[in-house]
């Protein structure tokens, strides 16, 4: 393919014959083209494998095809035939290989063998599983005190391994569990938690088949979770309202064709997917929504002054809510003018969302990390549980807060015991099962890891899967954190950044795909994972493994426990490995929603977890449903970066191209943005470019604005006209990630603010050279 950059509108629907075209492209350029087919052919069926990508369900477990686009790229890449074994990898110092790009690195292939850094060489050479333990038994051992172990977790990680992953790092002696979902959905967990009793969302899959309304926040499908454009294609064609909520306009909002219909791509028909399209600038979506409410509230007043039936369920709301009064007075009071300006709508845009929201019986609202990567994404979210709460619609078919997950186990892992402030009752259920004193002091989250490695020398980390050191905000103070630990180990199927910024020592780890048959004592395993709507459900590879060294991420953990602790613990960690079912019957003695955990996950399809909240069960102190009041918020960092500032302060936030995948790049192209060869581009505004006597081409520096007095940039990037906010921009991480301040996270939550930035935007040294860029 040309590495020519061009940027060009992109006017075909999503999906449709390009995704058929970058499948086939991926799956021969791993040089699989037959094995690989046979593998997507397995992806979400009943026998086969979980697919490694997004956490959307799976529609139909017996069904030909349940893969799309983003999906058969995770697969193919899994399936490679390459291979990145010790010669390689020995091949070159750390050093040249940091000069390569994460593309680069992830066209390596499959690693084969463990490796441990050679300082004084600078390079990686092998070594066997048995050394490798010894030598991070040793390091653990050394340690202080526990807590100075940082044991972070991966959402490909599966249930078993997370599962005896959280019990051996307890048995250790620390909850240190700094998690993906820390920069990702934990505002979601933590604001429908204080809500509605439970942190997940309460909908299934059949209720996108029953809702009047779908309204979806900061989300963008068509890239991130494709799988999802099969439910709103069908919620639009019979007539449900789908309502998008975005800064930037996104293809997959806009029209789908369906690769996997016949009759959509041999008739080369699309389905328009949003029936009203808003564009709110960046951080506007609590005033959105609040102004929403104000507009139902009104209604609901003069429905009542009137005599006629009442717009909000005020049944609902007496039997199971709490708070209301106090909420509907805040909203009443709060101004049009603020709620205008702070959202980027315009009222009459407001009003027509809000007489979308009271003319549909039943609505479901969807949300991605466009909201949870904010200060007040805490605050956002409960307003678009206020929101639905108003109407009942929570706990009814057809209804209820929908936040979508991204990586395919993340929510998982959390149900597993992979958290930092662990509750008691689950302490004790743990301990009493592997006989044991768990600890009971909270540990860090992501943020918190960071910030201890940054603060003392000799620290242990371990990652269990991930990128963490590409993947977390402020590039420059992460890696300085985890050099300055005294080892670095990296559980992974692939090379990536994180391995080639090294502690004083480092090991990499290579362990086997999901796609891959993960033979043990007893035989072939299979894992379970958890998707975004709570069902788990069984996953078993195909594939022979890529080498014959590598080992299970059970294995692993069980492995790492016997080494580290020795007599100390009383857990049979070898025959717990040698078959799973007998990890799942652990699981099922220490979680009662896993009672009967082997019989219930071998049904296809797997079973569904119970959510409280879709029985109007509300485990909350009120024992109901709590309306949440919030103010519009008029202070937020892009609020004071711009008192400060005489020169133009734009918002930024960053997202993923679409040949992305988490911070994994399977390309350089983002076809449905229409750029192509590039990735370090600066998506904005006509009329920015404008005013800031620019053209669409110049290349650009960017520099975040905090108040710690460092300073921050991200050099050279290329602007790139787009259908955006004024004063909003968009560009790529990991890219930009170095310009989020650590200090920079939600209220409440801690997650990194990767979705607004407050930045200045400079002209690029040579900038009277126009970028390379053919304009189509």
């Amino acid at each position: 393919m040309s590495n020519k950059k061009v940027v060009r509108v992109y006017d075909r629907p999503a999906g449709g014959w390009g995704a058929l075209k970058s499948v086939a492209q991926q799956i021969i350029e791993q040089g699989i083209p037959k094995k690989g087919a046979l593998t997507l052919l397995s992806a979400n069926q009943p026998d086969g494998f979980d697919c490694p990508g997004c956490a959307w369900p799976d529609a139909d477990h017996t069904s030909t095809f349940e893969f799309c686009e983003n999906g058969a790229k995770a697969v193919a890449a899994e399936s490679t035939a390459r291979r990145a074994g010790p010669e390689l990898i020995s091949s070159l110092t750390v050093q040249e290989l940091s000069a390569r790009s994460d593309h680069w690195l992830e066209a390596q292939g499959r690693l084969t063998h463990p490796m441990r850094y050679d300082r004084t060489t600078d390079r990686y050479e092998a070594i066997d599983w048995d050394q490798a333990f010894e030598l991070i038994a040793k390091h653990l051992n050394a340690l202080p005190s526990p807590d100075d172990g940082i044991f972070y977790t991966s959402g490909r990680t599966s249930n078993e391994a997370a599962f005896l992953y959280q019990l051996f790092v307890r048995e250790f002696g620390t909850n240190n569990f700094p998690d993906c979902s820390n920069m990702c959905h934990e505002p979601s967990g933590f604001a429908m938690r204080e809500a509605i009793g439970v942190g997940k969302g309460t909908v299934l899959l059949s209720d996108f088949q029953l809702a009047d309304a779908i309204l979806i926040f900061g989300q963008n499908p068509g890239t991130n979770h494709p799988r999802m454009l099969g439910e709103l294609r069908a919620a639009s064609k019979r007539g449900a309202a789908i309502v998008s909520f975005n800064p930037l306009r996104e293809r997959g909002l806009e029209k789908f064709q369906n690769p996997q219909n016949a009759l959509d791509m041999l008739a080369d028909q699309s389905t328009n997917i949003s029936s009203d399209y808003f564009q709110l600038k960046i951080g506007g979506d609590l005033a959105s929504v609040k102004g929403m409410i104000k507009c139902v509230l009104e209604a609901d007043a003069q429905a009542h002054a009137e005599g006629k039936p009442r717009i909000i369920d005020v049944e609902f709301i007496a039997q199971h809510t709490a708070n209301f009064e106090q909420f509907a007075t805040d909203v009443m009071a709060e101004q049009w003018d603020v709620i205008v300006r702070e959202s980027g709508l315009e009222r009459a845009q407001i009003q027509r969302a809000a007489d979308i929201y009271m003319q549909a019986g039943k609505v479901i609202a969807c949300w991605g990390m466009g909201i949870t990567q904010h200060k007040h994404s805490v605050a956002t979210i409960q307003m678009i549980v206020n929101l639905l709460l108003l109407r009942g619609n929570i706990g009814r078919p057809g209804a209820g807060p929908c936040p979508v997950r991204g990586h395919s186990n993340v929510q998982g892992d959390r149900t597993m015991g992979i958290v930092e402030k662990p509750k008691p009752a689950f302490l004790d259920r743990l301990g009493q099962v592997f006989d044991f004193t768990p600890p009971r002091e909270h540990g860090h989250d992501t943020v918190g890891a960071i910030e201890a490695m940054l603060n003392e020398s000799g620290k242990v980390f371990f990652g269990m899967g991930g990128n963490f050191a590409t993947a977390t905000p402020d590039t420059e103070l992460t890696h300085r954190a985890l050099r300055n630990c005294a080892l670095t180990v990296h559980v992974t199927t692939k090379l990536n950044r994180s391995h080639l910024i090294c502690g004083q020592e480092a090991l990499i780890l290579p362990c086997l795909g999901r796609t891959e048959i993960d033979m043990q004592e007893t035989g072939p395993q299979a894992v379970t994972v958890e998707d975004s709507m709570s069902m788990v459900h069984l996953s078993s590879g195909i594939n022979p493994p890529a080498a014959p060294d590598l080992l299970s991420e059970p294995m692993i953990v069980a492995r790492l426990a016997q080494a580290t602790l020795k007599d100390r613990s009383k857990t049979p960690w070898a025959w717990l490995v040698a078959d799973y079912s007998r990890i799942r019957d652990k699981i099922a003695a220490v979680f009662d929603d896993f009672a009967d955990f082997n019989t219930r996950v071998s049904v296809p399809g797997g079973f569904h977890l119970r959510n409280t909240a879709a029985e109007r069960v509300w485990v909350t102190g009120s024992g109901k449903a709590n309306f949440n009041a919030h103010a519009v918020p008029v202070d937020l960092p892009i609020h004071q970066a711009r008192k400060n500032q005489q020169s133009p302060v734009f918002n930024l936030a960053t997202m993923r191209s679409h040949d992305q995948y988490n911070t994994t790049i399977y390309g350089m192209n983002d076809r449905y943005r229409g750029v192509f060869g590039e990735r370090r581009v600066l998506f904005i505004n006509k009329e920015d470019i404008q005013e800031l006597g620019m053209q669409a081409g110049d290349w650009v520096d960017l520099e975040s604005l905090c108040d710690d007095k460092t300073r921050r940039q991200a050099k050279r990037f290329m602007l790139v006209e787009y259908n955006i906010p004024r004063a909003c921009l968009a560009a790529y991480f990991p890219e930009t990630n170095g310009l989020v301040p650590l200090s920079s996270f939600a209220d409440h939550a801690r997650t990194p603010t990767s979705k607004s930035i407050p930045v200045i935007i400079t002209a690029h040294d040579g900038n009277s050279l126009r970028a390379a860029v053919a304009n189509e």
